[in-house]
Formats: C-alpha cells, structure tokens, sequence
C-alpha cells in the first residue's frame, strides 16, 4: 500500500488554493471540474507530489460555503527544516499561525501550528538537524534552505 493523498472541503477553492501555494509553497498540480455533479477538485503537494510525496486534494462542492469539521480531525503534518523560520514566512505571506514554534510539551520536538482559511489545522514539525544556541537549524550541509520546503 501507498499514501496517495489526504482530501479536505473547502468553502472557496480559489481562496484554499492560494494560502497552500503563496502561504505554504505547494505547487498546484492538477485541477478539474465536474459540472454534472457540481464540485472542483485541486490537487498540491511538494516537489511534484506522487509518487514521492503525498498530495492533498482540495474539493469544492458547489455552493457549500463552509463545514462542521467535527471532533474527529486533528491536522495535516508537514516537515519543515526550520520551524522559526517557516512561521516567520507564513505570518508574511498572510499566513495564521495560531501555536509559535516551539517544543513539543513534555519533550525537545519543535513544533508549530497554522491554520487554513477553513480553519484547518496544519503541523510543522522540525527537523533534526544540527542545533544552534538560537534554537534554530540548518541541514547537514549548513546550506540556507526555504524553511517551508518538505524534508
């Protein structure tokens, strides 16, 4: 088995589309209509998305504004190499990051939340990599790298 994709409903698919593109760096990869069942799909990832990583799918059904998200949801995670960083970049692409970076209670993991223009929860977990005495990181290689970039 395979992890193709995680499907969320969105109110206003433009709208989800541009907060995953200009706020997380996803890449749009696909999009389609289906006119006799009125709904929209979008489908974006990182780095072209299947095979090598997970997609999320983004459906619009038409004239759906918003939805009961329930209590059974939690969050989408994606691995950033800097957590610090990526909430600082989301805050200024428009972004709401509603958990700052930083440890997971009761441990060392660095986290962050941010939330969608559905209210959708979004982890970003850091990376182990090598550790400063800010508390930020950078790769094995000390390269600068796009701190919303999958690891």
């Amino acid at each position: 088995m395979k992890f193709l994709h995680t499907m969320l409903r969105v109110g206003n698919l433009q709208r989800s589309i541009d907060f995953y593109t200009q706020v997380l760096g996803m890449q749009l990869l696909r999009q389609s209509e289906n006119p006799e069942y009125k709904y929209s799909l979008a489908f974006l990832g990182f780095d072209g998305g299947n095979p090598g990583q997970a997609e999320i799918e983004l459906t619009y059904n038409w004239g759906t504004e918003s939805y009961d998200h329930g209590n059974a949801y939690g969050h989408i995670a994606l691995g950033v190499p800097d957590a610090y960083t990526a909430c600082e970049k989301i805050k200024a692409a428009g972004g709401n990051v509603t958990r700052e970076a930083g440890p997971v209670k009761g441990g060392s993991t660095v986290i962050a939340f941010v939330t969608d223009p559905d209210g959708y929860k979004i982890e970003l977990i850091q990376a182990k990599s090598t550790i400063y005495e800010d508390g930020r990181q950078s790769d094995a290689t000390g390269e600068k790298f796009d701190p919303l970039r999958s690891v």
